[in-house]
């Protein structure tokens, strides 16, 4: 099972606000994750989805949280308390792909695990005070870029 990370990111690196507001809102960028994730289970902190305030159409939605107890009533959710046991579900049910779409705890921890990162880098700073994970060279390679009008997506894997 390919573990993909997928994330739009400002050019200083802010990737949201921790009261989980988006701050920008490009369409063409919605447009493209749309089309990647479509088909294929998100992996989301609890915080991103109740800003999402529904599951996210033709997906399997998962939220990961510590706490317990939580329930939400929608067929297309299921709740993990943890990376490991959400990985574990999927391959069990044999995704192929699955995506990890934030916030960004999520984010770093996955970047342990993800073997691909789709990154649409934005041409233009944001105000905000969750960034996404250094992309170390080290560890990841680009292996494509696409140019879009108000960002540039990169394809990353692992080395």
């Amino acid at each position: 099972m390919k573990i993909i990370i997928i994330s739009a990111v400002a050019k200083n690196g802010v990737i949201g606000k921790s009261n989980g507001e988006m701050p920008w809102h490009v369409k063409e960028e919605f447009q493209h994750f749309k089309k990647t994730t479509f088909g294929f289970p998100v992996i989301m902190g609890r915080k991103t989805f109740e800003t999402l305030g529904k599951p996210l159409k033709g997906r399997l939605n998962i939220i990961l949280t510590k706490k317990l107890g939580i329930n939400y009533p929608f067929a297309e959710v299921k709740i993990f308390h943890s990376l490991t046991d959400a990985y574990s579900y999927c391959e069990k049910e044999k995704y192929e792909k699955v995506f990890v779409i934030g916030g960004g705890e999520i984010y770093s921890q996955a970047m342990e695990t993800a073997g691909e990162l789709i990154i649409s880098y934005m041409n233009f700073q944001a105000e905000g005070d969750v960034f996404f994970p250094v992309i170390d060279s080290e560890t990841w390679k680009v292996e494509s870029r696409e140019k879009r009008n108000e960002f540039e997506i990169c394809r990353y894997i692992r080395k």
